[in-house]
């Protein structure tokens, strides 16, 4: 019998200075049963470096040609696919024919080593954009079943926040859409 995904619930305020984006955003998570709960947290994050009223959740690890989120326009044309962690070159090859944009957060001990080794591959897609987050682990640890979040974004200073812990970050970007 094949284990179910667990349902979290997320209540998520954002204050994009950065991008002059303001809203709060009410999220129902569906959890892998393979996912951590930092890789499902990087998506709250992703989600919320991007918010938008359009932007939605994708199966992710259970549909392999679907991305963890993904903003499409009213025709279905996918606007921005957004990966986090460290997906396959090949798939960020093919997003980047499919989406006008295409962004991806890797972390983790593996995120140097999977840039070093995919930077000149990837560098045919002009519309992909790399970041490295750091902190993943303590981004993790905000995981509860409902959650009361904020992220505050200004002049690329992240924090990311519940009720009882702040994490600061400042992520880096490396490769930015051409």
């Amino acid at each position: 019998m094949a284990l179910k995904a667990t349902i979290f619930k997320a209540s998520l305020q954002v204050s994009d200075m950065d991008r002059n984006y303001y809203g709060e955003h009410s999220l129902t998570l569906a959890r892998h049963p393979s996912e951590t709960d930092e890789r499902m947290m990087m998506r709250v994050l992703a989600f919320a470096l991007n918010a938008h009223e359009h932007l939605a959740f994708g199966k992710g690890l259970s549909d392999t040609d679907e991305p963890d989120l993904w903003q499409k326009d009213l025709t279905g044309q996918i606007l921005h696919w957004i990966d986090v962690g460290l997906p396959d070159e090949k798939r960020l090859i093919r997003a980047s024919g499919r989406a006008d944009r295409v962004t991806v957060y890797a972390y983790g001990r593996g995120a140097d080593l999977w840039w070093e080794t995919n930077a000149e591959r990837l560098g045919r897609a002009k519309n992909l954009t790399v970041w490295r987050v750091p902190s993943s682990e303590s981004v993790g640890k905000l995981a509860e079943r409902a959650m009361q979040l904020q992220c505050t974004v200004q002049e690329g200073q992240v924090w990311f926040s519940n009720a009882t812990a702040t994490i600061q970050m400042e992520m880096a970007e490396l490769r930015a859409e051409k």
